[in-house]
């Protein structure tokens, strides 16, 4: 990944990546070329040297079955927003300035393990609900739903774990502009509704 040296995120700001990683793209590639697919995943610390990033896929995505050669891939995606020019103080100064978007990401490489065991299957499904449920007033539970329903459901997905050997990070919150250019950005960001995005590019200052 292409990271100049003022986008190198600190290690708070990767590990605030994996801890809320929302969906990711796995890819894989096999005999058939290069597979993708994109799917919500949770980060177990405990999995190796580096973590693991667990999810599931349908059955009947032959990305599971397809041996993978080599290193399998998963692209995490942080809040991102296009940043305009009108937001600089610098614009009113000298007007040399562009659009640009702001974004952060990580891609993790690892070892991909399949699961296709009803036991891990469900503990990872009931964890990944357990995360998004969280800040919900009455969250949803696996046991909500009837057991011969739920075991049916489980079936009919595999098992994924990408067993992390390293990660290439980028931050690309305006640090690169001047310190009114940022306070620019951060208001723009939080006019348009786009708080999160805001909140990253005060925690990159």
């Amino acid at each position: 990944m292409y990271t100049p040296a003022h986008f190198l995120p600190n290690s708070e700001t990767v590990q605030h990546l994996l801890d809320h990683p929302g969906a990711a793209n796995l890819v894989t590639m096999t005999p058939q070329g290069l597979l993708a697919t994109l799917l919500p995943v949770v980060y177990d610390p405990d999995v190796g040297e580096h973590g693991a990033l667990q999810g599931h896929l349908a059955r009947n995505n032959t990305q599971w079955s397809e041996p993978a050669s080599g290193e399998a891939l998963a692209i995490i995606q942080g809040a991102d927003a296009y940043v305009s020019p009108s937001w600089y103080a610098s614009k009113a100064e000298h007007g040399r300035v562009v659009p640009t978007w702001n974004y952060t990401t990580a891609h993790v490489y690892g070892r991909l393990v399949i699961h296709d065991d009803p036991v891990w299957v469900s503990r990872q499904v009931r964890r990944l609900t357990g995360v998004h449920e969280a800040g919900f007033d009455h969250p949803w539970s696996v046991d909500d739903a009837p057991e011969r329903f739920i075991t049916g459901q489980l079936r009919a997905i595999v098992g994924v774990e990408l067993v992390i050997t390293r990660i290439e990070a980028k931050a690309k919150l305006s640090q690169n502009r001047p310190v009114a250019d940022i306070d620019g950005v951060v208001a723009g960001l939080r006019a348009r509704g786009q708080s999160e995005a805001a909140a990253d590019v005060e925690r990159a200052r």
